[in-house]
């Protein structure tokens, strides 16, 4: 009788922990663009809350790239492959109705395919409302860039990648 009241137990656990495993299919994961939150640079302190990938703005036209939500802040990442490199755009953008920022010190940090750094200043390009650089590197492979904006002692970091 003992040994089949501990097998009843048994099969009882075993059957809730099933249970528990299946009831589990309301959680969700956000894949939207797990490449933008991927990268092996190393990380300094943001002074906002964790940045939130997202592959479109939700208050403006996206220029389709990919899209960084941190704080008050919204970064949209534009690479486009030329001849020569690469060419790189950062919409660098501020409050709910995404006003440009015109007097930011940016900064690219690329971790090439081969794992060398390369720091690239972006310049604001005021036709364009947005920061652009150009990365002369043709090498084959992922990017992982990291990119550093000072607004006014404020530091916005945001993390991106692309394949060439």
């Amino acid at each position: 009788m003992k040994s089949f009241k501990s097998s009843l137990i048994v099969l009882g656990s075993v059957g809730l922990l099933f249970l528990g495993a299946c009831s589990n299919s309301n959680q969700t994961a956000d894949t939207e663009n797990s490449s933008a939150a991927s990268t092996s640079i190393t990380e300094s302190p943001v002074t906002s809350a964790s940045p939130t990938a997202k592959t479109n703005n939700e208050h403006s036209v996206s220029k389709g790239g990919q899209v960084v939500e941190t704080g008050a802040y919204h970064l949209e990442f534009v690479p486009e492959k030329e001849a020569n490199g690469t060419h790189m755009d950062l919409y660098l953008q501020k409050g709910d109705n995404h006003e440009a920022v015109p007097n930011a010190k940016v900064t690219a940090e690329v971790q090439l395919p081969d794992g060398k750094q390369k720091t690239i200043p972006l310049t604001y390009d005021a036709s364009g409302k947005h920061y652009t650089a150009a990365l002369s590197e043709k090498a084959t492979g992922q990017y992982q860039v990291k990119v550093t904006a000072d607004v006014g002692g404020e530091k916005v970091n945001g993390r991106f990648s692309f394949n060439q």
